[in-house]
């Protein structure tokens, strides 16, 4: 988890050591709640959040006295609420385990499914990808260069092919040759644009009708950089498609790690992994203890 830890890096950088300054005098009056607001939205916690979080402070409900790590502790109880809440989905019978990456543009999808299958290989699982954005060429040689690099078969198609019809190839594929995972890389897509998202409707239409046994999945790759401002693309993909778990791409580089918790209540799906990197290993399970421990930092 040391990778999660350092990704996390710039967004305690923008809230812990502030958050402790402020408590430092051990008194929550308006100016201080104010500043501690600000803080709050700043880290992307959401108004939710934020406002159950000042709600706890200034009614005093600290455990153990009024020190700054009283406080910090406080905070850390309201946002671990926040995910224990939601439950990790259990994972789907049947073989092989299909599970579909979506997402919009530019978010990190195929690289992220390089590290999935870096990570899955290394479990002693055997994986196989379907490079379904069929619309660019660069997109089918950025995966088998993903592939390349993790050491796994990638099943591909000429360009301009039907996606659904990949993803069907290459679950009869893992199916003949007793492979255990298969990734679906799909286009990037605006949540807006009805006809790619049809299209991403009928992958799963086709899975779930013609490759009986399969246990499918949907996981949602969400560039952290965005904060709260993807919120709206997940839910419209959430709205669209049968997603059961997100991941969080680009930890590492952005302050705003705090929209996880907005993003996963708003949702109610549970984060899967985050991402803090471009390394085969830069991928790694999210553990909301360890996210919220990292994000606010009491002793």
């Amino acid at each position: 988890m040391l990778g999660f830890i350092k990704g996390l890096k710039k967004s305690k950088e923008r809230l812990s050591g502030p958050l402790r300054a402020l408590f430092s005098s051990s008194v929550i009056d308006d100016a201080t709640a104010d500043e501690i607001e600000a803080l709050l939205y700043s880290a992307d916690l959401g108004t939710e959040a934020t406002g159950r979080i000042l709600e706890r402070l200034r009614s005093g409900g600290l455990n153990g006295g009024s020190s700054a790590d009283c406080y910090l502790r406080a905070v850390e109880e309201e946002l671990l609420a926040y995910f224990d809440a939601i439950a990790r989905p259990a994972l789907p019978e049947g073989r092989p385990r299909v599970i579909v990456i979506t997402g919009v543009n530019g978010v990190g999808k195929t690289s992220t499914i390089g590290k999935l299958a870096h990570m899955f290989k290394n479990d002693g699982k055997s994986v196989l990808l379907a490079a379904c954005d069929t619309f660019r060429a660069a997109a089918i040689e950025q995966l088998e260069l993903w592939a390349e690099r993790a050491g796994v078969p990638v099943v591909r198609q000429r360009m301009g092919s039907d996606p659904a019809a990949v993803a069907y190839d290459a679950v009869q594929s893992a199916l003949s040759k007793d492979i255990d995972i298969v990734i679906v890389d799909t286009a990037g897509r605006l949540h807006t644009k009805r006809n790619l998202m049809e299209e991403l409707k009928k992958i799963f239409r086709v899975l779930a009708s013609k490759a009986e046994g399969i246990a499918l999945e949907s996981w949602l790759v969400i560039d952290a950089n965005l904060g709260q401002n993807s919120l709206k693309q997940a839910e419209a993909f959430v709205e669209a498609l049968p997603v059961t778990g997100l991941v969080l791409s680009k930890l590492d580089s952005t302050a705003k790690g705090g929209a996880v918790v907005p993003i996963q209540n708003k949702l109610g799906i549970p984060v899967l992994y985050v991402g803090f990197g471009e390394g085969l290993e830069d991928l790694e399970p999210f553990d909301h203890r360890i996210f919220v421990s990292a994000l606010i930092g009491s002793e």
